[in-house]
Formats: C-alpha cells, structure tokens, sequence
C-alpha cells in the first residue's frame, strides 16, 4: 500500500502542468498542511490555503504567512470530527505521517 499526502496528490491528480499553472490558486485541505505539503504550496506559488481545521494537527501555516500565502481555517467541527473518527479507525496510516504525542519533543 501507498500512501500520499492529499494535497501533493491534488497537484499531481490536477494534470501535471507546471509548477507555474498553480500560481494564485487556492489549496483546500481537511486540516493544517505538514511541512511537506507547505513546501509543496509555496513551490507551487499557491496563493491561499483554506484549512478545514488546526485542533487535529498543526503544520506549516506560519511558515505559509511568513512566505506571503493567506492562511483561512474556517474551524469546521465536522472537519474535526472526521479527522478524530479516521485517528481512531486508522491510527496506523494516521501516525505514517504524524508522530505519536508520546514521541514529540516538547
């Protein structure tokens, strides 16, 4: 099985145009890009990136501000709940990506 991260299989899935088609788009996701993802967006030149919500998990979003990309998160409960229910039902795939809390230094 493979996994990809959503929004590097948005860019991909959109056509595999050039880097310079995205520019000023707007990227959609469930919840805060991971820094994969955030790299991907300011690559790309993306110009807003709407997230659904930050409570699950926080990525990049202030290194996007830094980098001039507008950064809305429309604090959805259903984003939220959706992305509880998937933890609980797929923690395995959940934590591919994102580290337990008991391995994140603080």
């Amino acid at each position: 099985m493979t996994l990809i991260q959503a929004e590097i299989a948005a860019l991909e899935d959109a056509g595999r145009l050039p880097a310079s088609a995205y520019k000023g788009a707007t990227m959609y996701t469930t919840l805060s890009p991971c820094d994969m993802c955030t790299g991907a967006c300011i690559l790309y030149k993306v110009k807003r990136v709407v997230l659904g919500e930050n409570n699950t998990f926080v990525g990049g979003e202030d290194y996007l501000r830094q980098r001039g990309v507008e950064v809305v998160n429309v604090k959805s409960a259903e984003c939220e709940a959706l992305m509880k229910d998937f933890i609980k039902k797929h923690p395995e795939d959940w934590y591919l990506s994102v580290p337990p809390p008991h391995l994140i230094s603080r």
